[in-house]
């Protein structure tokens, strides 16, 4: 768990990293330089759930060996679908991470939302449901590992 106090923001207290995988933690099917790394770290302490539409079909090979969970979403309303996750796992303890329009929902409900910008670009409706943009899912995962980033940057 993630925990600390933000002034003007609230107390925090995360145990869910829930990211979506095309555009946020991979580019083109693979996952992002040093992200495998912070993932392995983040799993001792967090609880990582990978809700994508795996645009390339390749999320499951991309995180073997990491302790995550992986749903591959189907049908229509993604956007819908992620919020619903997010609302189950308890959106108070959760830290998102998306770059979609389809993304924006669980963004907004999370306890604290990261809109990534990768090479994909961001959808403007997920940087308006942030807490935080930042310009790489290294950025993003490293605001975790060193949770004093999140109370400069959120802090009013």
């Amino acid at each position: 768990m993630v925990s600390l106090d933000i002034p003007g923001f609230g107390e925090v207290r995360i145990r869910h990293l829930v990211s979506d995988f095309t555009g946020t933690l991979s580019e083109d099917g693979k996952l992002c330089e040093g992200v495998r790394e912070r993932l392995l770290s983040l799993s001792e302490s967090l609880e990582i759930h990978i809700l994508t539409a795996d645009t390339f079909g390749t999320a499951r090979a991309e995180l073997e060996g990491i302790n995550c969970r992986v749903y591959i979403l189907s049908g229509s309303r993604h956007d819908r679908q992620k919020e619903a996750y997010v609302n189950e796992l308890g959106p108070e303890q959760v830290f998102a991470m998306g770059n979609g329009k389809n993304d924006r929902l669980m963004l907004e409900r999370a306890r604290i939302g990261v809109a990534v910008c990768l090479r994909e670009g961001c959808a403007v409706d997920a940087i308006r449901a942030s807490d935080i943009l930042v310009k790489s899912t290294v950025d993003a995962l490293e605001l975790l590992i060193n949770p004093k980033r999140l109370k400069a940057t959120l802090r009013f």
